[in-house]
């Protein structure tokens, strides 16, 4: 059994800063693609960033420049540092991962029970 599990949401003002983080527990045996995505309410969920096994990174272009993404494959952690946060920033936050498993052959995704982030004065 694989789990997610998200933290570090919270309510901050506009040009804010917040640090995500993201923390796969299991019998994991490679985490390949890492990452994030939001859903606004009333929106359709989008890619916020996500992060290869190779360290290489696609961003949203509405977070480009305030947002970074990192992984720590030693402790199986993904990160979003979340910086000049907008009050359209506003919305849940979910960490996903490709990953195998050391009893399985397969790739699949799992993904966290999501955070909530409010970006508000």
């Amino acid at each position: 059994q694989v789990q997610l599990v998200e933290s570090g949401g919270g309510l901050v003002q506009p040009g804010g800063s917040l640090r995500l983080s993201c923390a796969a527990s299991g019998n994991i045996f490679s985490i390949y693609t890492a990452g994030w995505y939001r859903q606004a309410p009333g929106k359709q969920r989008e890619l916020v960033a996500r992060i290869t096994s190779g360290s290489s990174t696609v961003y949203a272009d509405s977070v480009k420049g305030r947002f970074t993404i990192s992984r720590d494959n030693a402790k199986n952690m993904v990160y979003l540092q979340m910086n000049s946060l907008k009050p359209e920033d506003t919305a849940v936050y979910y960490c996903y991962a490709v990953l195998r498993l050391a009893a399985e052959v397969r790739v699949r995704d799992y993904w966290g029970q999501g955070t909530q982030v409010t970006v508000s004065s």
